[in-house]
């Protein structure tokens, strides 16, 4: 069941046109990723659902209500830019925001205490935010997001911060409670991180959706046109295939792109006259490779999506 419907919505500053006619639908139970370059209209779309920022032109509807101070209530919001009272206490700041949300102090206080020993964190309860570090104020910042439990979720670039064993506790939390039955709306430039959570998503791209529905489904209509190759010895030869696209290489491996009418057999016939193989796999693209190609590599910074 659609829980967020945004139907061709646009938003302008100034001369600057940030979202562009933008469309898509997020059902309960479902992680649904918005992502592309930095600066492509995520955030400014993500604002507009909670709120905080009005649309131009197009609709949002939450519950099948139109976006308003009420459907803010439904929704538990991590914006981009952290919003922590530094100096007062870790346990008093998420008591407070828990409060306003609605909860008693007492299931406040009980969830709160479940949040911070969840990440480890029961020790920093008499702490001031201030003496944080950025990926702790980051993980204190989600439990204040998630703590009064509603329906849907909205987090905007929620990993940024945070290292790798933390950035798989969220991981786990946030397909948790697409497990529950809520709904989870996130953003983020990281492709990576969108093909291993989510269910549907849609490719931003100068202010457009570009790209949009069921990720395995978008995968499989690519195609397995993207061969990963292992081998030892001398890689040279990749320099030199026609008809291909070189997305990912290192020493002693090659992600590598096949394009027009090229043979993979080709790309096998080569390399195993340079090397010695230890890997040789047709694929589905990657989401990267699968953004590029819609739109188009003169259109795109990869640095951006990594």
């Amino acid at each position: 069941m659609s829980v967020i419907n945004v139907k061709n919505v646009s938003k302008s500053f100034g001369k600057t046109r940030a979202v562009i006619n933008v469309s898509f639908e997020v059902e309960t139970g479902k992680i649904f990723g918005l992502l592309g370059p930095n600066g492509a209209g995520k955030t400014t779309t993500l604002r507009m659902i909670n709120y905080i920022i009005s649309p131009d032109t197009g609709e949002i509807r939450v519950h099948n209500e139109t976006v308003s101070s009420k459907t803010q209530k439904w929704i538990g919001y991590l914006p981009e830019e952290r919003g922590l009272y530094k100096k007062m206490k870790v346990g008093e700041q998420l008591l407070y925001l828990a409060q306003l949300k609605g909860l008693s102090t007492g299931e406040a206080k009980k969830r709160i205490r479940y949040w911070l020993e969840r990440f480890g964190a029961i020790d920093w309860h008499s702490k001031q935010v201030g003496e944080l570090s950025k990926g702790m104020s980051q993980k204190i910042q989600f439990i204040a997001t998630i703590v009064h439990e509603p329906d849907i979720y909205i987090f905007d670039e929620p990993f940024s911060g945070l290292d790798p064993i933390n950035s798989e506790l969220l991981k786990e939390i946030i397909i948790e409670l697409r497990e529950k039955g809520k709904a989870v709306l996130f953003s983020t430039h990281r492709m990576e991180q969108v093909e291993q959570m989510c269910d549907d998503i849609c490719l931003f791209n100068n202010g457009r959706a570009v790209l949009t529905g069921n990720l395995r489904e978008i995968k499989k209509n690519a195609g397995k046109n993207t061969v990963l190759l292992e081998f030892v010895g001398d890689g040279s030869f990749i320099e030199l295939l026609d008809g291909v696209r070189i997305n990912n290489r290192s020493t002693n491996f090659a992600e590598i792109r096949i394009l027009d009418d090229q043979k993979p057999q080709m790309i096998l016939e080569k390399a195993m006259e340079h090397t010695e193989i230890q890997k040789f796999e047709l694929v589905e693209p990657s989401l990267t490779e699968i953004f590029i190609t819609t739109v188009g590599e003169d259109n795109v910074n990869p640095k951006e999506l990594v």
